[in-house]
């Protein structure tokens, strides 16, 4: 496959079982064949997210003083801020050249949880910014549970099946800013090649060149939405619960040319999370003579827990 598919969430949500079947065919097609699509039809308004982009644009161009006064010590980068070239790729001691900021679950009824997540940070330089990132994340965690539901289907589960584990799921929104180049990079790229730890991504700024994704032949191919899509892929928690049957594929951003090295690129990453309990054992639907079982037993949490060791954002 040499480009990434697009589908329309409305067909989904029309009421209109033609369509809705026709939705859950093209996403499980394109999740088992490359592991990428580009979404139109999510639930975000062209306002939210001028919105979301005015501010976060905002934050990464306060003085950096300022924005150091939001990293917090021992939370693994959960929640706030994390400085330039601090996170790095599985397998690579080299830091992405980027920088990006940390909203996080904002839990309902549920005060284990609400104790077990860190607290959300608040910037007071931006009386905006808190109230536009929250409800970006409600508008994608809410996006994200219709592709999920969709995926059940697809799965031979019950539509519902993923709706009780993502409730106060450890969901994290990701607005990042990769900064101008202002040197020769060494070894380095806006983000190493790299598979997510997740559920599925939801990408809001993959318009124009950088993001790339690696197909089954080994090609990377370029992936741009238009600006009415989110770009969404399976992450591995997903491709696990599956077998890999939905394919959770590297992908990567790559510094732009020589000419464009003075320009910022920004891009916000929905990654959805289950709650920690989930248990990502196999589907016993997804296992046959030509499929045995690929992954060993394990929940979400300590899944991620594993991940971020190996990302450097957690110590051992």
């Amino acid at each position: 496959m040499s480009a990434i598919p697009s589908v329309d969430l409305r067909d989904f949500v029309s009421g209109d079982s033609e369509r809705k079947e026709k939705f859950i065919r093209e996403i499980g097609a394109a999740f088992e064949n490359i592991g990428f699509v580009a979404l139109s039809g999510h639930f975000l308004s062209d306002e939210l997210v001028e919105q979301l982009y005015a501010e976060i644009k905002k934050f990464f161009q306060l003085p950096q003083e300022v924005k150091d006064s939001y990293e917090i010590e021992g939370i693994g980068g959960q929640r706030g801020y994390t400085s330039f070239g601090k996170e790095h790729a599985k397998g690579r001691k080299e830091g992405d050249l980027k920088e990006f900021w940390h909203f996080g679950q904002y839990v309902v009824d549920n005060p284990k949880l609400e104790a077990e997540y860190p607290d959300n940070v608040s910037v007071s330089e931006l009386p905006n910014f808190d109230k536009v990132g929250k409800e970006t994340y409600k508008m994608l965690e809410k996006t994200a549970q219709f592709v999920l539901r969709a995926l059940a289907l697809h799965l031979d589960l019950d539509e519902m099946y993923f709706d009780e584990w993502i409730k106060n799921g450890n969901s994290i929104l990701r607005p990042i800013h990769y900064p101008p180049i202002t040197s020769e990079p060494k070894n380095a790229v806006r983000a190493a090649a790299h598979g997510d730890i997740n559920l599925i991504t939801l990408l809001m700024g993959a318009h124009g060149k950088g993001l790339q994704v690696q197909n089954h032949q080994g090609d990377w191919v370029d992936a741009i939405a238009r600006p009415d899509q989110l770009m969404i892929n399976v992450g591995d928690m997903l491709s696990r619960l599956s077998n890999n049957k939905l394919k959770s594929t590297i992908h990567q951003v790559v510094n732009p040319p020589r000419e464009l090295w003075g320009t910022s690129r920004y891009s916000i990453p929905f990654f959805m999370h289950p709650i920690s309990e989930m248990p990502l054992n196999c589907l016993e639907n997804c296992i046959d003579e030509a499929h045995p079982k690929g992954f060993e037993d394990i929940t979400a949490g300590e899944y991620l827990h594993e991940r971020l060791i190996e990302l450097g954002l957690v110590k051992k």
